[in-house]
Order: structure tokens, then sequence, then C-alpha cells
């Protein structure tokens, strides 16, 4: 295996955002420091197929791939940072995705070089290498600075700290064996161990409820891994049987549950429904369109012909709260594409046409832009991303994720909003709202999906994810709820 280093200078502020410049000296004033000078760069790690090496023509590619329009001179193949000239009032420190699995960044870098005949690069990973220089008088820079800086400087969710270059992307981690949970000799107990081992995030009753269900009706133990996927379920994409539950209002029955509610608008709808609360998306009836068809369908082959076809539109939306607030950027990422795939799998197949994206959030504290309604004494959760971030991070995810799949962002909105009422009581998005929603459109004949069959084989697709939200809305406010009894 080899790894090729490419480096990318950043100028402005160093590569450091003013929000984040702003918590950097708010750190280092504690301590009596000053910032003298941030340098940064980011480092692109290739790794290659084999033993297999880049020409020189191979190499000038990628830099010019990974290089902004104008501003060719920017990256080399050697580092922009005067690593022989730090001292030890200097940090260096670089920050990247954790390895364990390749990123986002990594599948579209590959297909974009293997697109133009690089067929050697096997993956590519981007990180951030940082030089700060302190005038630290007559202290030193201990270990403990040294965090609290890093913990500014990257999303502890989703990134590592590379206390050296990264030479391999061969970590040789091996995944944790699959076991038993004993629930048929241990009981509840059992599951409640592996609850907290596992960060499972399971309240009573479903710990009551999962220990009925092996004891008395499948009868035999659950694994791990089925463990993972039953908190999982249930997430706050997941958990509908909830708002399907019976609802008591001051200790009397409704007739309806929150969802029957919701659906029985319906009731007074018209005749243009197609799809409503079944099948991902909603949609109405559309119109006859003149689309280009091909030969074949279940293989890659020409377009023949203009047909006169229905199509129908779909709407579809949801929201990705906990993650964008704990992780910004792969939170609204995940959110926008999470709601994409909704619309994709809606029927046999739909196509996605333009998206919307909205944002709650906190006061944002924009430096140098005082407002006298914001409270510079209000405290955030430690695992949560401040307001300004937010409203910077989640917009760019939001877009980069909807541009990979041609569908545009065409409106919106932002709210921030944050502030301490006359009794005390604090009213702000704490945990940010992350909205998308989407349009496309549906053939009629794709309508409804096949019924499955008796003996069909249930697949699940895909591959390591970051805990991040994990068991959804269920479970989002554990953690945060835990920091305010601290």
């Amino acid at each position: 295996m080899v790894v090729v280093n490419f480096f990318q200078s950043m100028k402005q502020n160093g590569g450091v955002r003013d929000a984040t410049l702003s918590k950097l000296r708010d750190v280092a004033n504690r301590r009596g420091f000053q910032i003298q000078k941030i340098k940064s760069e980011r480092c692109f790690y290739v790794e290659l197929c084999g033993d297999q090496t880049l020409t020189d023509e191979e190499e000038e590619i990628v830099l010019w791939i990974i290089s902004v329009s104008f501003e060719e001179d920017l990256v080399s193949r050697k580092s922009f940072l005067d690593l022989e000239e730090k001292t030890e009032n200097d940090l260096l420190m670089e920050f990247g995705p954790r390895l364990n699995f390749s990123t986002a960044f990594s599948t579209n870098a590959v297909s974009i070089v293997s697109s133009i005949g690089l067929s050697s690069v096997k993956r590519i990973e981007c990180s951030s290498r940082y030089l700060i220089s302190f005038d630290v008088g007559n202290r030193s820079i201990d270990e403990a600075f040294r965090s609290e800086v890093g913990d500014i400087l990257h999303d502890r969710m989703t990134e590592c700290c590379y206390n050296t270059p990264v030479t391999t992307f061969d970590l040789q981690v091996q995944p944790q064996p699959v076991f038993e949970v004993d629930v048929i000799g241990r009981g509840k107990q059992a599951l409640v161990e592996v609850n907290h081992d596992l960060g499972l995030a399971l309240d009573e009753w479903d710990l009551d409820y999962y220990t009925n269900l092996f004891q008395n009706s499948v009868k035999r133990n659950p694994t791990s891994v089925e463990c993972f996927d039953l908190a999982q379920s249930n997430s706050e994409h997941c958990r509908h049987w909830f708002f399907r539950g019976q609802l008591y209002v001051d200790g009397s029955k409704v007739e309806r549950s929150l969802f029957g509610m919701v659906k029985g608008t319906q009731q007074h709808s018209n005749s243009n429904n197609v799809i409503k609360f079944s099948d991902n998306s909603s949609a109405i009836r559309g119109y006859q369109v003149a689309a280009l068809t091909p030969e074949e369908v279940l293989c890659p082959s020409p377009f023949h012909k203009l047909e006169n076809v229905e199509r129908h539109i779909t709407f579809t939306a949801e929201t990705h709260n906990f993650p964008t607030g704990v992780a910004p950027f792969p939170g609204a990422t995940t959110g926008t594409g999470g709601r994409i795939r909704d619309n994709q799998a809606t029927g046999r197949g739909a196509h996605v046409i333009a998206g919307t994206a909205g944002y709650c959030f906190g006061n944002l504290q924009i430096p140098g832009y005082k407002l006298p309604l914001e409270d510079s004494a209000f405290e955030y959760p430690i695992n949560f991303t401040r307001p300004l971030e937010v409203a910077i991070e989640s917009s760019n995810g939001a877009s980069d994720y909807g541009n990979k799949f041609g569908e545009p962002v065409l409106t919106g909105f932002a709210r921030s909003f944050g502030m301490s009422l006359p009794d005390g009581e604090r009213r702000e998005w704490v945990k940010p709202i992350m909205f998308s929603g989407g349009i496309g459109s549906l053939s009629s004949n794709h309508v409804k999906k096949f019924d499955a069959k008796q003996g069909m084989e249930v697949v699940k697709v895909g591959g390591p994810v970051y805990q991040i939200g994990f068991d959804g809305g269920a479970a989002s406010s554990v953690q945060v709820l835990e920091d305010n009894k601290a």
C-alpha cells in the first residue's frame, strides 16, 4: 500500500473561521497566552492500489483537481507550514476523519479521479493541519491546554487527532464479534447491561417489552447485532408506533391517536391524492408528459423514443435535528440524503426535482456584531455545536448532498432566537431544527410496490456508520439531560 501526500494552503485567518478564532482567543486569554500567528493547510492522503505509484503527469492531474481556480500556487507536494522553525511555544495539530471506514468525500473524490483515468487511486481522505504560535511569557503549554485547543478545532464525533501523518489506511481494526444476549437465562438484567455497554438508550418500557418478546414469543436470545437494530428501530424515523399509541389527556381517553388525527385530515381532501401516509412520500396526481424511454429497463441501454406517460408529483420532508446539533455538516448532509432516499424509494422508484431547507437555532453571537437580545452567558450542552457554526455548516451540508444528486435547493428559511423571559425561563432552540423537504416525480405505473412473498430474503444494505443521534428522538436528549444534571 502506498499513500501519497498533497497539500493545500489556507490563507484567510489561517483557515480558521471567525467564531472558532474567537473561541481560541478566549481559551488562550484564560491562560494568559496571546495568539501570535495561525497557519494551516489541508492534507490530502491518496492511497494507491498495491505498490503502484503516480507518474509526474498523474501528480499534476491530482494537484489540478484539488486546487482552487486561479489559486493553483496554493497546492503542492510539499507542506506549506514552517515545521523546521517550530518552537516549544507552537502547537502543531492535525485532525481528520476517523479512518476505520471511507468517508463520503473519499467516495466522490475517487469517482472523479477514476473518471479521468487514474484507476490506481483507491482512497482519498482530507485532513486539516494547524500550526499556532503563542506568546506564553514565562509559562509553558501543557497537555490540558493542548486538549482544549483540539476540542475547538475539530468535531469529536466524526474526526480524530492524527499524532503523526497518515502513512497507511490499514489500521488492523478487528470488528467486535457478534455475541448472544442471555435474555432467556438472565431476563431483563441482560438487556439492561447490553443497553449500557452498547449505548442503545432503551427506556424501561423498551426493556420490559423486548424481555417479554424474546422470553415468551420468540423464545430465543437476541444477538448484539439484533439489539443494535432494535435500538435503530426506535429512532424518530421509525417510531411511528409511538404516535399510533392510545392518547390520554387529563386522564380522559382520546378517541383517535396523534397519527390518526393527522391522517384524518385526508377525509376532507380531494381525489388528487395518489399516495397519502403510506410510502415514504406523499403524491398528488400529475400530468401527461412526453418522456424518453429506454429499450431495456433492466440494464444500460439506449433511449429510443418519446412516449406519453403520466407522471405524478411527490413531496416528502423530514428533520434531522440532534445529529445536526452535534455535527452540523454531516448531520445536515444525512438529513438531506435521507429525505432524498425517501423520495427515490416512493412506490417502485421516483426521481428528485428540487429541494427546500430550513434551520432554527439559538443566539448566533456573531463576533463583532453584538445584539442586545443575545445573552452571552447562556450555556449549551458540551456535546452541542454553537448556533453560529450550526447556521454555517448545516447550510453547507444540506446543499452539498443535494448538489451530488443534482437536486438544487430553491427556497427555505432560517430563524435565530434565544432570550430569558422576565420570570427567568429561557426560550431558545438549544437543540437546532434542520428541516429538509423536496419535490419529485413518479410514473403512474410505479405508484404501488409489489407485495412481499413468503420465502423472500430480507437484506440489510449498508456499512459502518457514525453513532450520531443513535436511537433518534427517543434518546437524543439522554446525554443532554445527564449533562444538565451534572
